[in-house]
């Protein structure tokens, strides 16, 4: 006679004359079902289906949103300066499945990044959200306003994204900073928001002519805003980085 552990190990429960070793033999054949011994690693640059290998213990899903666009810059006249805020930072998570919850397969997405805005004080799209299916899903980074031109003042930068669901662990993206004027320069503090999975991108800096900023860095980073000094033409914002899913299994 033999019975099974929750997990599904076979051990011996008997009192015929099974000899020793064919209970061991029995139940180091049973074990190795449920031991990791090898990986299988999809990495999702852009969206497809994951195939759950064969032998499957365990599936470990990393997922991260794409992060925010940063706003375009209005025109400036004689005395005055542009600042736009950055893009916020895609939300990022996590979890551990069962190959019976994951599944045979799972629709995975990869957020875009978001665009910057066009020239003048136009916002920035906001990331495209990631997911695994409807078991770990994830939001998208937002977009900066876009800025107008000023003599000083400031302009507010969003939330990382947030919001998501499933998973045992989540993260928001971080925060865009805030674009600031004083006087004829336009000054930092418009870097694009972190990611989990990301660096957060430099502001421009102290600006006497023109920057376009800087695209998000992958994976799920926000742009950095555009700075304009004083009589400058009008200037687009930058590019939020994509979004990334990884999905570890672990098989027999």
């Amino acid at each position: 006679m033999t019975a099974s552990t929750s997990k599904g190990i076979v051990y011996p429960q008997s009192t015929d004359h099974t000899r020793l070793w064919e209970h061991l033999q029995t139940l180091a054949t049973t074990a190795d079902s449920v031991i990791f011994g090898n990986i299988d690693r999809q990495i999702f640059t852009s969206s497809g289906t994951w195939t759950r290998p064969s032998n499957a213990v365990a599936v470990y899903v990393r997922v991260q949103a794409g992060g925010g666009g940063s706003g375009g810059c209005g025109a400036t006249g004689s005395g005055q300066a542009a600042c736009a805020p950055g893009g916020s930072g895609g939300e990022y998570a996590e979890g551990w499945l069962t190959p019976s919850t994951a599944g045979a397969s799972v629709a995975v997405t990869v957020g875009a990044g978001g665009n910057g805005g066009s020239a003048g004080a136009n916002a920035g799209s906001n990331g495209g959200g990631s997911s695994f299916g409807a078991l770990i899903t994830t939001v998208g980074g937002s977009g900066g306003s876009g800025a107008s031109a000023v003599t000083s003042g400031s302009t507010a930068a969003s939330n990382g994204g947030s919001g998501g669901t499933g998973g045992d662990f989540r993260l928001p993206g971080g925060d865009g900073g805030n674009g600031q004027v004083i006087s004829a320069t336009a000054i930092k503090f418009n870097n694009g928001g972190a990611a989990y999975l990301s660096n957060m991108r430099r502001a421009t800096g102290i600006v006497a002519t023109s920057t376009s900023g800087f695209d998000g860095y992958s994976y799920g980073g926000g742009a950095s805003g555009p700075s304009l000094g004083a009589s400058q033409a009008a200037v687009a914002g930058s590019n939020g980085a994509p979004g990334i899913v990884i999905v570890t299994t672990y098989t027999a």
